[in-house]
């Protein structure tokens, strides 16, 4: 730090504690993120829960699954009916 006569040179060591105060709390920051981010995680494992990208990815599945049906059940009922109205003549 730079001497200045104005200041007296406890000032600038309090700053300095400061200042190493602050870094080292923001890396406690991150440590606790990062702790609480893990029991988190194995609180949704232990739970069984699922996460949202996964839930979401098999929502569409089921989305695309219930189409398929929805149109198959259709094209069945199409063919029941040609069916229906030309009856097969046995030979």
């Amino acid at each position: 730090m730079f001497d200045r006569p104005d200041r007296p040179k406890f000032f600038d060591d309090l700053a300095g504690v400061a200042g190493g105060a602050i870094s080292v709390l923001a890396g406690l920051r991150e440590e606790v993120a990062a702790m609480t981010r893990a029991r988190v995680e194995e609180a949704m494992r232990r739970l069984d829960l699922v996460k949202r990208e996964d839930f979401e990815a098999m929502a569409e599945l089921a989305r695309r699954a219930k189409s398929q049906a929805e149109a198959l059940e259709l094209r069945v009922a199409a063919l029941e009916a040609v069916l229906a109205a030309n009856p097969a003549t046995p030979e």
